[in-house]
C-alpha cells in the first residue's frame, strides 16, 4: 500500500542551480528538478488519493469474494475427483484415482459403495476411510495405509494388501476370497462375518485380531501369522486353512 503524503515545495530553479559548484552536474540537476515539482504537484492532486484508497478497497473486496467462494471451489474439487473414480471405473491402471480418493477421503467425504475394482492403488494412503460396501474386487492396494478403514461388506475378492496397514480396519460381512494379505498388518482389525476362503494371511500379524466370528477359513494359508490370537491357529486349521510355504 502506498502511504500518501503532501511533498513540500521545491526550491526556486535559481536557488538550486547555485548550489552546485560543477557546471556539468547542471543537466542532471534540471532533470531530478524537473521530476521534484511532478512529484510535489501529484501529491497535491486529490484525485491519486481517491484512486489509492480505491485499490485498497478493490483488493479487500477480491477477498472476501474468494473466501464467499470457497465452498463453491471445494464442490467443484470433490466433483472433480468422483469424475476421475467414475470415468475409470472397470479400469487397470491409477488413472489419477489414488489422488482422487485420498483427496475425498481427506475432506472426510464418505467412499461408501466406490467402485475401484482391478485398479492399481498400490500405496494408497487412505486411513479412517468409510468404504462400506466398495468395489474393491483384484485391486492392487500393496503397501497401503488403511488403518481404522470401515471395509464392512465390501468386495475385496482377489484384492492384493500385501504389507498393508490394516491396523483396526473393520471387515464385517467382507468378501475376502483369494484374498493376499501376505505380511499386512491386522492387528486388532475386526473379521466378524468375513469370508476369508483361500486367503492368504502368510507372515500377516494379527495381534489382537477378532476372529471368533468369522464366516468362512477353508483353504485359507495361515502359516508363519505373527502374533495369533490364543486358540487362532487350533480354530483355523480346525475348519479347512492349511499351513503351506508355496506361493500360490
Amino acid at each position: 500500500m502506498i502511504l500518501h503524503h503532501r511533498r513540500t515545495r521545491p526550491v526556486s530553479w535559481a536557488d538550486r542551480k547555485s548550489s552546485t559548484r560543477h557546471s556539468w552536474l547542471i543537466p542532471i540537476l534540471a532533470f531530478d528538478f524537473a521530476w521534484e515539482w511532478l512529484a510535489y504537484l501529484l501529491s497535491n492532486w486529490s484525485f491519486l488519493e481517491v484512486l489509492e484508497y480505491l485499490g485498497s478497497f478493490s483488493v479487500l473486496i477480491g477477498v472476501i469474494f474468494w473466501f464467499s467462494e470457497s465452498g463453491a471451489r471445494v464442490e467443484q474439487r470433490h466433483y472433480q475427483a468422483w469424475q476421475v473414480i467414475n470415468t475409470a471405473q472397470g479400469k487397470g491402471g491409477s488413472g489419477g484415482r489414488i489422488e482422487a480418493l485420498q483427496e475425498l477421503n481427506g475432506d472426510h467425504i464418505s467412499l461408501t459403495g466406490v467402485d475401484v475394482s482391478s485398479a492399481f492403488l498400490q500405496g494408497l494412503h487412505l486411513p479412517h476411510a468409510n468404504l462400506m460396501r466398495a468395489n474393491l474386487n483384484a485391486a492392487d492396494l500393496r503397501d497401503s495405509d488403511l488403518h481404522l478403514t470401515d471395509f464392512s461388506w465390501a468386495d475385496l475378492h482377489f484384492a492384493n494388501l500385501r504389507n498393508a496397514n490394516l491396523e483396526h480396519a473393520v471387515f464385517d460381512h467382507a468378501d475376502l476370497h483369494d484374498a493376499d494379505f501376505t505380511g499386512a498388518d491386522l492387528a486388532n482389525a475386526n473379521l466378524d462375518a468375513a469370508d476369508l476362503t483361500n486367503a492368504d494371511l502368510r507372515s500377516a500379524d494379527l495381534r489382537g485380531l477378532a476372529w471368533q466370528h468369522i464366516a468362512a477359513i477353508r483353504n485359507a494359508n495361515i502359516a508363519d501369522v505373527r502374533n495369533p490370537p490364543e486358540g487362532f491357529a487350533a480354530w483355523a486349521l480346525g475348519n479347512g486353512a492349511i499351513q503351506s510355504d508355496a506361493e500360490r
